[in-house]
Order: structure tokens, then sequence, then C-alpha cells
């Protein structure tokens, strides 16, 4: 793998890459239906693409005026560690900055080590929040 070739575009990939890549990087999985629902409504998005296989992808979502979240940073597995995260959060930093307006909040749950990384791009441990969560099983919040 040569990281150099590896392409980045700005779109997301379809529902079906992405579930693809959740599971391949270890994340959480979601549904087919719930990415086709969520999926558009992606306010800025990027693909890592080698030789049209998608490898990666992160993407912007939110209101697009009070609050703007950061998700779905993924790299398969073989492309780790080649500063690929990097680049997707380069791209994903810098429509930031150049769309959200002033007094927006840019938010993000980073995993583990993940964390040193976005570090890089401003991101600070906020000493007054927690993040909290429910998954929604068989129609309900789980309990």
């Amino acid at each position: 793998m040569d990281a150099a070739q590896v392409e980045l575009v700005e779109r997301f990939p379809g529902a079906e890459d992405y579930c693809r890549l959740r599971a391949q990087a270890g994340m959480a999985t979601r549904t087919i239906e719930a990415a086709r629902l969520g999926l558009p409504h992606t306010l800025y998005g990027v693909s890592l693409l080698d030789e049209g296989l998608v490898v990666g992808m992160g993407r912007v979502i939110g209101d697009g005026g009070c609050f703007f979240i950061v998700v779905d940073i993924a790299v398969v597995p073989e492309y780790q560690g080649h500063g690929l995260g990097r680049r997707i959060m380069a791209a994903l930093n810098d429509w930031l900055r150049a769309n959200a307006p002033v007094s927006a909040v840019v938010s993000l749950v980073a995993d583990g080590d993940a964390k040193f990384l976005y570090a890089k791009y401003g991101f600070v441990e906020t000493p007054y929040s927690i993040n909290m969560e429910y998954q929604v099983e068989n129609g309900n919040a789980a309990t």
C-alpha cells in the first residue's frame, strides 16, 4: 500500500461502504437502513479511495449554524499508521474553519488514543461535559 496513491475525495461513501468501513475499522455497526436515512444529512464528508475502493472516511453533521459534530472517522486496518486519518481530519477541519460561523461549537467523541490526533486540530477535553448516549434497540432505547 502506497499512502501517496490514496486519493481524498470530497464526498461521503454510500451506505454499503459506510457499513463495511465501520465494521472493518472495529467501530460499532449500524444497519443499512439507518445508514440510508442518516447519510444524506451529512453537512460535509470525505472518502479515501485506493484504485476506486473506499478505504477511509470522515464526516461532519449538525445544524449548520450552532453545532457541528465530527463523526465516522475510519480507516481500514491495512491502511492505518500511514497518516490517512490526519488527511481526513485536515480536510474536515479546513471545511469547518471555512464554513462554521463564529460562536459555533464543534465537537466529537474520541475513542482511546485518537484523542491525541484530535488535539492537533484544537480539540480539548471539556471539564464540564460528559459524553452520554444510548443506542436504540428493537425500537426502544436500551436501558
